[in-house]
């Protein structure tokens, strides 16, 4: 407890560069709604940008490697976003696709080792996009769809320029080794069994709760049990998350308070971006007070729900209950572990 506790005040050293690939990922989320807004489409700006979480994979690799993997992330992301645009108009459908959804994107992450931020933002974008199916038209959610792709093109262009990089002539891998299979060691059968308890309670809790808010408790406790084995790194990230969105919702509510434009957003949404890949690998509850704001201005945003105070409660207690039940389920005696321990 007493490592915990000082972990939240600590920056842990970096082992590779940050600044390039703060850059790239800052750009790929605020450049497309900047683009939108200047159209007099700034709704649509706002979906596109979601594509900008694919530039969050693979960013310590080089520019040549990227441009190898990136685009199997950006496809995953469109089809989880399809799917939810598809499912959306059923409360009961969205919530079973959604551990589906969780389930087929672990077996994907853990079976070719792609690595961190991992299942969670194949969970995030498909509730988002279902949700944005629940509360519009067919029309409009097709729209959000393809303004995805879209966005998903522009963040390749970007994920893939050699930003500050010093290693032009450095060998490149082939696709297999950048996302080379796993062959299922224990430690990724640990990983993916942990997932898919995490999916299907947090599913069924939502069904039995609210549906609406089932993916936020899925994208929590898939985050928080879904990147290291070990029971220790389990507890210290669930706390981290939790003490991090609580201080993130605090400042999400004070920045409602101001009257953003559309370009105002873009600029906001870039500088936590960029803040939030400065310091996400050094201090994981200190990166949770940006990308709480960054995600609820993004998806209130897209979804126009932008200002919501409720909705920052709600995501909290989400979170709460989430990274719960990912702890909870690191204590769940799984052959694997033992095999891995």
């Amino acid at each position: 407890m007493r490592e915990l506790w000082a972990s939240l005040f600590r920056l842990d050293p970096l082992t590779v560069p940050a600044l390039p690939r703060a850059l790239r990922a800052a750009l790929a989320l605020g450049l497309p709604i900047a683009i939108a807004a200047l159209l007099g489409q700034p709704h649509l700006g706002y979906s596109a940008a979601v594509g900008s979480f694919a530039a969050l994979y693979g960013g310590a690799l080089p520019a040549r490697e990227r441009a190898k993997a990136v685009p199997f992330i950006a496809a995953g992301l469109v089809l989880a976003a399809a799917l939810g645009v598809g499912v959306g108009w059923s409360r009961p459908l969205t919530v079973i696709a959604l551990a589906g959804v969780a389930i087929v994107a672990a077996a994907l992450v853990y079976g070719f080792s792609v690595g961190p931020p991992g299942v969670m933002f194949f969970v995030l974008v498909y509730g988002m996009f279902a949700h944005i199916r629940a509360i519009s038209t067919e029309i409009v959610a097709l729209q959000s769809l393809g303004a995805l792709a879209i966005g998903s093109v522009l963040t390749y262009v970007i994920a893939i320029l050699p930003v500050f990089e010093r290693r032009p002539d450095a060998p490149t891998r082939q696709l297999r080794e950048v996302l080379p299979r796993s062959g299922w060691d224990d430690t990724a059968r640990l990983l993916f069994e942990r997932t898919v308890i995490v999916a299907l309670v947090g599913s069924a809790a939502g069904l039995l709760v609210d549906p609406v808010r089932a993916y936020w408790i899925v994208a929590a406790g898939v985050t928080v049990v879904g990147i290291s084995a070990a029971r220790t790194a389990i507890v210290g990230r669930g706390i981290h998350r939790m003490i991090g969105t609580v201080l993130g919702a605090g400042l999400y509510l004070l920045l409602v308070l101001f009257p953003w434009q559309p370009l105002g957003i873009a600029v906001l949404l870039a500088v936590l971006q960029f803040g939030i890949e400065l310091v996400v690998a050094r201090n994981y509850a200190l990166a949770l007070v940006l990308i709480t704001p960054l995600v609820l201005v993004l998806t209130g945003a897209a979804a126009g729900e932008f200002g919501s105070v409720a909705i920052a409660g709600e995501r909290v207690v989400d979170t709460i209950v989430g990274s719960a039940l990912a702890v909870a389920v690191s204590f769940v005696p799984l052959r694997a572990f033992r095999r891995a321990a």
